[in-house]
């Protein structure tokens, strides 16, 4: 029923590029159509079937495998459109591009998007805009229960949240849907004022807030020229990797928590020390004018850590030391309870307190020394499920590289897009999958394995991982 439910959510979500289409005369809103009546029949009738006046609690087992199959039934669905328009895509692409959307990843196999329909424009943007809202209430809603990766810290801190502000998760959904809304609705205002397109700007409203990376264009946001936008982007790139509780909590005044919070303090600290030292690279070595080195190194770090994805210029170009950061900056990723993904912060925040107590046990071996997070006793179970995680995406990142070298990309290719695709960045480096380049290229097999490796990441790994051990299918 849930499924179904989402499915009919879909449908409705199908008619604005439909009617985008019939407003400049494209055909493809018969496509638009046609999908929208399919995905709506296929979603009320799992409802009807599946109506009861009590269907109890999920168990845990049910609740992974329920996780997974929302997510990958919904980009079947959103690939219908893709599949079938004007664009003559393959299944591969189209389910490749409908994946890479509503995961929020950004990475494309549509070449000249200057001049492809406003409907599929239009709904490669909405699809990125849905999955981040979805992301945002899987983050502080399911992933927490199902103790994926350490996840059970961010339910303390959801639970705290209701318990001090909202009396209940519902209220605090609804509340992060309208601030959601809110920060789409301004940016696109502000896309719109200096310089965007009506069209345009609410594209890439949506597809900033949602830390997507979708654009209109082939050049990204580079392709507009103007440092304007290239502020409001950065604005509203770091607003949606931050955590959407906090600013819960700033609106009912509570300021402090914003920035007394650990992941805050790391992201900030970690965005500047790369903006620095790119900054100072580009200038000192690569000849750059001071103003051009931080607005250029300003952009891309927070559109990789973030992993938006969007690009002001081809960052491949600028030597090895950037492309070496930038290589590291796309596995971090924001904020729990944000749209971004990756690593998480919160995650390099417990290694570091994991380790701090490591050394401070050498330096007092009979001292008693307990690790924290956020000022909280850090339990070992979630210390465990981070360390876990880690290891995991390591493995799955090497796992993915591995097959996309036996499948003839070369190693720069393989390693970019193994991290873009696990790390739900975007654009990879080098002349292929690289700012300047698409995913076009590629293997059909390449293709569905970077699909696979987009899923497997936006769900935090274990999710669907556990979904192949068999002892999760006995008893």
């Amino acid at each position: 029923m849930v499924i179904g439910i989402l499915l009919i959510i879909l449908a409705v979500f199908m008619a604005p590029p439909m009617i985008a289409d019939m407003a400049v005369g494209h055909p493809d809103w018969q496509v638009f159509l046609a999908a929208g009546s399919v995905t709506l029949f296929a979603g009320v009738s799992l409802v009807l079937m599946n109506r009861s006046p009590d269907f109890g609690e999920l168990t845990g087992r049910q609740a992974f495998l329920l996780t997974t199959l929302v997510w990958a039934v919904l980009a079947v669905f959103a690939a219908m459109p893709l599949a079938f328009s004007d664009l003559d895509l393959s299944l591969a692409d189209a389910l490749f591009e409908a994946m890479s959307g509503i995961t929020t990843t950004g990475a494309t196999v549509i070449v000249d998007l200057d001049h492809a329909p406003p409907g599929i424009l239009l709904w490669r943007a909405i699809l990125q805009w849905l999955g981040g809202i979805g992301i945002i209430v899987m983050g502080v809603a399911i992933l927490p229960i199902l103790r994926v990766g350490g996840m059970q810290l961010v339910r303390a801190e959801s639970s705290d949240l209701s318990e001090k502000i909202l009396p209940r998760a519902a209220q605090i959904a609804s509340a992060i849907g309208l601030l959601y809304l809110g920060f789409t609705l301004l940016c696109a205002a502000l896309y719109w004022w200096a310089g965007m397109t009506p069209f345009d700007a609410a594209a890439h409203g949506m597809t900033t807030i949602a830390t997507g990376g979708f654009s209109t264009i082939d050049a990204s946001i580079g392709g507009f020229g103007s440092p304007t936008i290239d502020t409001i982007a950065i604005v509203f790139m770091i607003l949606g990797a931050l955590p959407f509780v906090l600013y819960i909590q700033v609106a009912n005044g509570q300021l402090r928590p914003l920035y007394a919070d650990a992941q805050v303090r790391w992201f900030f600290g970690i965005l500047a020390a790369f903006v620095l030292s790119i900054t100072l690279w580009l200038a000192l070595v690569d000849q750059f004018a001071p103003v051009d080195a931080f607005r250029y190194a300003s952009f891309n770090v927070v559109s990789l850590i973030t992993t938006t994805g969007f690009a002001s210029t081809d960052y491949g170009l600028w030597g090895p030391f950037p492309v070496a950061a930038l290589f590291f900056l796309m596995a971090v990723g924001g904020c729990t309870g944000s749209t971004s993904g990756g690593i998480k912060i919160f995650r390099f925040a417990v290694l570091h307190a994991i380790a701090s107590n490591q050394f401070a046990r050498l330096i007092r071996p009979h001292g008693v020394v307990v690790p924290t997070f956020n000022r909280r006793p850090l339990p070992e179970a979630a210390a465990i499920s981070v360390m876990a995680f880690i290891f995991m995406f390591g493995l799955s990142f090497s796992i993915v590289a591995l097959a996309l070298s036996a499948l003839g990309l070369d190693y720069l290719t393989a390693m970019s897009a193994a991290i873009t695709a696990v790390a739900n960045v975007g654009p990879g480096l080098g002349p292929v999958v690289g700012p300047a380049g698409s995913f076009a290229s590629l293997p059909e097999s390449a293709k569905w394995l970077l699909s696979a490796a987009m899923l497997i990441g936006r769900l935090e790994l274990f999710t669907v991982l556990v979904l192949f051990v068999p002892s999760f299918w006995r008893g």
